[in-house]
């Protein structure tokens, strides 16, 4: 009885640890995330931001990475599903909270039908990610299949910040900068103010306009 007691107890304290490690787990799933690993095909270390799912099960399951492979920026869609062959080209549109959508050509790794990522545009999508609060993402397949995701953008900062770091490379002044506002942070902060201040604002701006013609 004795031994059936002990038995008992240790099996108590190990599912009340897997039980409070739940908690942690599932957060760490839902937020954005800074990770270390290596290249499948170089075997060379690399680092990278990873979003959480979209929260919403209308969309597909689909992670973005902003990564630095080889001291270059990558901006990384991973997918659920096919998107095309490996090396193969892809068009995708992100809009970023109510800017317009824009599109983006984007290619497969050479070892992959699922995951996708450009180096040319990856910059300017950061840059917007840094500046917003949620993305939109439309990826077109091989087999005229449209998946889509939102995933919220809050906590993608630090993270992708560490990339960067990583990369030797700036955050851009457009995320910075005062100077330099962008139109999604106009925007968001200009939602907020009470319609009096608005039509300040917006006669502040016009009168502004009239003087830079």
């Amino acid at each position: 009885m004795k031994h059936r007691g002990t038995f008992g107890n240790s099996i108590s304290r190990i599912m009340l640890t897997l039980l409070m490690t739940l908690p942690a787990a599932a957060t760490a799933a839902s937020a954005w995330s800074y990770h270390q690993d290596r290249d499948r095909l170089t075997n060379r270390p690399y680092s990278y931001a990873r979003s959480p799912l979209p929260s919403s099960a209308q969309y597909e399951h689909i992670r973005l990475e902003v990564a630095c492979k080889e001291s270059r920026l990558q901006f990384v869609i991973d997918a659920s599903s096919l998107i095309a062959s490996q090396g193969r080209a892809f068009d995708v549109e992100y809009q970023i909270d109510k800017n317009p959508p824009i599109k983006i050509s984007m290619k497969t790794f050479p070892d992959s039908k699922r995951r996708g990522y450009t180096e040319e545009h990856a910059r300017e999508v950061v840059d917007g990610i840094l500046a917003g609060q949620s993305i939109f993402i439309r990826v077109n397949t091989m087999i005229r299949q449209v998946l889509t995701a939102a995933i919220d953008l809050e906590g993608a900062d630090q993270p992708i910040r560490q990339v960067f770091a990583d990369c030797g490379m700036a955050v851009s002044d457009k995320a910075d900068d005062g100077a330099a506002y962008s139109w999604a942070e106009f925007e968001r902060d200009f939602n907020r103010l009470s319609p009096e201040r608005q039509r300040e604002v917006l006669g502040k701006i016009k009168s502004l306009m009239r003087e830079m013609r």
